[in-house]
């Protein structure tokens, strides 16, 4: 049976579930990470639960069933079926490691206090970080084992492409496809990671255990 790191995986390299129209049910990896990746057309559930309830709540929306597993009558029920929170519906992008140096100087910290290293310390494992003038930088192994990366730019420096060398930076420190999770109203973060490479693949909302 196919995984959810398989899908990823495959997904990293371009590869995509059929579009087909259908839902993918496959188990949870760890007791923190459940939820939904939406692909063109297909769309992936990640669970514990019973499949058999999964496609039927799905059955049940009243929407195109393309859209039913990011619906929120879905998102709600799943929801409270598994008792989790979430916060928001995010794009999913990936990028290929890249060769040389960082194109700033970063600082690797072991124990910082930054809101966003804190925020990463309940999303991920195997955690690291680097601070840079005016941001922070943090790779961590979130859904599934991937790779992912997190940046923060300080209010007062921010327009001036810092956000653009930090994520291109992660991809010169990652030594495999490197994923991020932007929310797709955060138009400047977007471009930030696009312009560094980074390409959308889909979408995804994460269902975090409380």
């Amino acid at each position: 049976m196919e995984t959810l790191r398989d899908i990823l995986d495959a997904a990293a390299r371009g590869v995509f579930p059929p579009s087909d129209g259908r839902t993918t049910v496959v188990p949870q990896v760890s007791d923190r990470d459940a939820g939904v990746l939406a692909f063109t057309a297909h769309a992936v559930v990640f669970t514990d639960e019973d499949p058999r309830w999964v496609y039927d709540t799905l059955a049940a929306v009243p929407c195109d069933a393309l859209a039913a597993p990011m619906n929120p009558r879905f998102l709600a029920a799943f929801l409270d079926r598994t008792g989790r929170t979430a916060e928001t519906i995010d794009a999913m992008l990936v990028g290929s490691p890249l060769p040389g140096e960082p194109p700033l100087p970063l600082k690797e910290i072991t124990d910082g206090d930054h809101p966003r290293i804190v925020y990463a310390r309940g999303r991920r494992d195997d955690m690291r970080a680097w601070t840079a003038e005016g941001g922070v930088l943090v790779l961590g192994r979130g859904i599934a084992g991937r790779l992912e990366v997190s940046v923060e730019v300080d209010e007062g420096v921010r327009h001036r492409g810092l956000g653009r060398a930090l994520v291109t930076a992660a991809r010169q420190l990652a030594t495999e496809p490197l994923w991020a999770q932007v929310a797709p109203g955060n138009a400047r973060s977007m471009r930030a990671f696009q312009a560094a490479g980074y390409r959308p693949v889909g979408s995804e909302a994460l269902l975090i255990a409380r």
